[in-house]
């Protein structure tokens, strides 16, 4: 599970094993018993959401759409 960076206490991952075939490029956001994945494209939006409230949602997607070229990074990086 590589984590690519921590953010006010949220840990943003993804997994190794991310399906066959393997899904699209997404970030996992866990914090507490909370937790996210939101898919990078077409554009950064939530795959599922389990816990963040409102506020904290609108701050997980300017986060992830501000760092969307690091977790692609990362993501390219793992799979290639």
């Amino acid at each position: 599970m590589p984590v690519v960076f921590r953010e006010q206490g949220v840990r943003f991952h993804f997994y190794s094993n991310e399906g066959d075939p393997r899904e699209p490029a997404h970030i996992h956001a866990v914090k507490a018993d909370a937790d996210a994945k939101l898919w990078l494209y077409p554009e950064v939006s939530f795959a599922y959401n389990r816990g963040f409230d409102a506020r904290t949602q609108r701050w997980l997607l300017a986060l992830v759409e501000e760092r969307q070229s690091d977790i692609e990074d990362a993501w390219n990086a793992h799979f290639s």
